[in-house]
């Protein structure tokens, strides 16, 4: 147990547990809530953003841009694809296309600046939609565009299985296994983890300080259009607004995780159930007799307790372990 409470996610599981009982005390059916496909869709939309935002915040960094470029993957493949008629591969590629300009424009201003992450991908963030609004207005005249999608395509990327779960379910797993080898198992984890400890440290031990920082950045914009690009091949269709609901909920699954603001800790086990977590508290609340009206009260408490317990569970992973 000792060793279990050192752990990163061991705040992330046991507040998974808490808001179970909470539930389960105002009357929701368990066996409903975790057989219902809703949270676990939310979830998986979520993860696949959150992670990559997670290992920037190990690495000191931050990314609120997600918020456009969820919008911008969907308009791109529909305007491509849907509004031009052109190959489904095109709209893929300039969906994605546009997450990895954006993730190194990000990247490039936060290593050749000292202006603050946080404040970088704000500004870009709000340029962007300004972009995604023009753009569609220029080339479509309407904030709303059609998108039908072959059949492989919807198999592969918008299906859903079983008539309620959708296909983005397996990516984020498949990713989120990806992202545990790169950052459990890999030396590009060990060179995140001393980025967010001493950034100044680790570019003297001749870890690439700069060029990991463009590529996590990179990572977490190309997987915020992945998701919009999903979510248009699913829906057939593509709108301008959306996304900045990603921003708060990304942060507070990442940080419902164990991962701490100021870098340093953290774990991607932790991040999937953190994600898990502000699935339940999102979409639970409709499987019990509590007023819906206290949903964004149980949100900010669960977020003000996971950050004091992240913060209590980081002091005892840094204190030595008892021998006997």
């Amino acid at each position: 147990m000792s060793r279990f409470l050192r752990r990163p996610e061991a705040g992330a599981i046991l507040s998974l547990l808490a808001v179970l009982a909470l539930f389960t005390l105002g009357g929701a059916d368990l066996g409903n809530l975790l057989g219902a496909a809703s949270w676990v869709n939310f979830a998986a939309n979520l993860g696949i953003v959150a992670i990559p935002v997670g290992l920037l915040m190990i690495a000191g960094e931050m990314d609120i841009s997600i918020g456009a470029m969820i919008p911008a993957g969907s308009m791109a493949v529909a305007v491509i694809s849907g509004h031009y008629g052109l190959s489904i591969w095109l709209g893929m590629a300039g969906a994605l296309g546009i997450g990895v300009a954006l993730g190194l424009v990000n990247g490039i201003l936060t290593v050749r600046t000292s202006v603050p992450s946080l404040i970088i991908t704000l500004g870009t963030l709000v340029a962007m939609q300004g972009l995604i609004l023009t753009g569609a207005k220029v080339l479509t005249g309407t904030a709303s565009v059609e998108l039908q999608s072959p059949d492989w395509a919807r198999q592969v990327f918008g299906q859903l299985i079983g008539g309620s779960h959708q296909v983005i379910i397996l990516w984020w797993i498949g990713l989120a296994a990806v992202f545990w080898f790169l950052l459990h198992q890999s030396r590009f984890g060990n060179w995140i983890y001393a980025m967010g400890g001493d950034k100044v440290s680790a570019r003297n031990a001749g870890i690439p300080v700069q060029g990991l920082t463009i590529g996590l950045f990179v990572l977490s914009a190309t997987s915020a259009s992945f998701v919009g690009m999903c979510q248009a091949i699913l829906f057939n269709s593509a709108q301008v607004s959306g996304g900045m609901g990603y921003i708060f909920n990304a942060i507070v699954a990442v940080v419902v995780g164990g991962v701490l603001l100021t870098g340093g800790f953290g774990s991607v086990l932790g991040i999937v159930f953190g994600t898990l977590t502000f699935a339940v508290v999102a979409q639970g609340i409709y499987f019990t007799q509590i007023d819906r009206n206290w949903s964004n009260l149980i949100n900010g408490a669960m977020l003000l307790v996971a950050v004091a317990m992240n913060e209590a569970f980081r002091k005892r992973a840094m204190a030595p372990l008892r021998r006997k």
